[in-house]
């Protein structure tokens, strides 16, 4: 038995032996390979992009699905008997409510907005010459006092008009068909992505249907495949997750309508220009936490500058008072606790996630930090547990150090004591050859 015992021992450990040395093969070679994984991993997001589509718009219209699921098993209880055929009427119920808001919210919006945005714009490349003219006036009446100094930005400013005109003349036009041909595959790629939301409205509808029977599969994959400790753990990870990220991207959502509204008769009060155009790239921008507002004032900013340089102060002055009310009241109003994660981490994990991912990094960013800090703390507790220390924060403040005997933890002003001094092995006489 001791034999067969130690030979499995040595092949365990020989199979171990063999899974790392190969799982560090394949990171290598990984690493090697790094811009050959990184183009496969995009294609198969490319290839699964109406995935990708429907699931984000079933976990968005998951509430309203699950709300009339819910309503209409209660309203058909007194009519109907089997349980089977409520929950189907219900489910088709939650689908139709589910696209009709959908439809109305798109539809809402495009009617809304299209027109206001398309007039905006229009107005904007009409009187562009007249602003640029207008702004030109401005900086020489501001510097009537200072001749020399008018005649020098004039000047410049020519310069730089004959640069453009250069530039389009050698550049531009002998580039046309280059350019014609980044139009077509910009066409291209609008009409790939028209035919991937489409496809990703009916796996929508799928998920809506099939998320509790999937829910259901992972929880018996997960108990089945690993320790019931492990398991337990990670399905309740998975339930802090949905949590942060649902309170986090459907509140982040709804305070940047808010957002939009305010600034939207804010800005008619003051009677600036381009109000809905402005408006929308303020809403739409602040899903981006810390850096939305910024991000949205500098376009806004410069579409006012062009019309009046003076009110471009008073719109910078309203947009930093604007941030300033979402995100010390309006936005932990809503949001509460969802993150649990302070300031100075929201910044970092946006700087972090934002540069690898782009946008949808800056907006992700935040929850996955905030499970990655979850974790993390997780484990540090486990691991202080096991050593018997306190997992308390406010227990290390001033500490010096943890006395190795006792367990606990120590300050500066108690002092450490000396270390005791280690005895000194005896040395054994060395014997010559005679033995002597």
């Amino acid at each position: 038995m001791d034999e067969d015992h130690k030979f499995k021992h040595y092949i365990n450990w020989g199979i171990t032996a063999f899974c790392v040395i190969a799982a560090s093969i394949v990171f290598g070679y990984l690493l090697l390979r790094i811009n050959e994984v990184k183009a496969f991993g995009v294609s198969i997001v490319n290839i699964l992009m109406p995935v990708i589509y429907g699931a984000v718009l079933a976990y968005l219209l998951a509430p309203v699905y699950n709300w009339c699921v819910k309503k209409a098993e209660q309203w058909l209880r007194p009519w109907m008997s089997s349980q089977k055929q409520r929950m189907g009427i219900g489910r088709f119920m939650g689908i139709v409510a589910s696209l009709v808001l959908l439809v109305m919210v798109v539809a809402g919006l495009c009617s809304i907005l299209a027109p206001e945005l398309i007039r905006s714009i229009q107005s904007v490349i009409d009187a562009l010459p007249g602003n640029i003219n207008n702004f030109i006036l401005w900086v020489q009446k501001v510097l009537d006092d200072n001749p020399d100094d008018a005649e020098t930005i004039i000047y410049y400013m020519n310069q730089l008009l004959e640069w453009a005109k250069s530039w389009g003349k050698n550049v531009l036009a002998p580039n046309l068909d280059k350019i014609i041909t980044g139009l077509s595959s910009g066409m291209l790629s609008i009409v790939v992505g028209i035919k991937n939301i489409l496809i990703g409205l009916i796996v929508m509808i799928y998920l809506l249907n099939m998320k509790d029977n999937l829910a259901t599969i992972a929880k018996k994959c997960t108990y089945g495949l690993l320790p019931t400790v492990w398991a337990n753990r990670i399905i309740d990870e998975a339930r802090f997750i949905h949590q942060v990220f649902g309170g986090f991207i459907i509140g982040k959502l709804l305070d940047s309508l808010i957002i939009g509204v305010i600034c939207f008769f804010c800005m008619t009060i003051m009677k600036m220009p381009y109000v809905l155009l402005i408006s929308v790239i303020i809403g739409v921008t602040n899903i981006i936490p810390f850096f939305g507002p910024f991000i949205g004032a500098i376009p806004s900013a410069i579409l006012v500058l062009l019309v009046n340089p003076l009110q471009c102060v008073y719109f910078l002055i309203f947009v930093l008072l604007l941030q300033q009310f979402d995100g010390n009241i309006l936005g932990p109003k809503i949001l509460g606790e969802s993150t649990g994660v302070s300031s100075f981490w929201v910044l970092f994990s946006i700087l972090l996630f934002g540069g690898l991912f782009g946008f949808v990094g800056m907006i992700i960013g935040v929850p996955t930090f905030a499970v990655i800090y979850r974790l993390l703390s997780d484990g540090v507790k486990a691991a202080l547990k096991r050593r018997q220390l306190p997992v308390e924060t406010s227990d290390y403040e001033g500490a010096c150090y943890v006395d190795e005997e006792k367990m606990e933890i120590r300050r500066r002003e108690e002092g450490r004591p000396k270390p005791p001094k280690r005895l000194k092995k005896p040395e054994k006489k060395r014997q010559g050859r005679s033995g002597k």
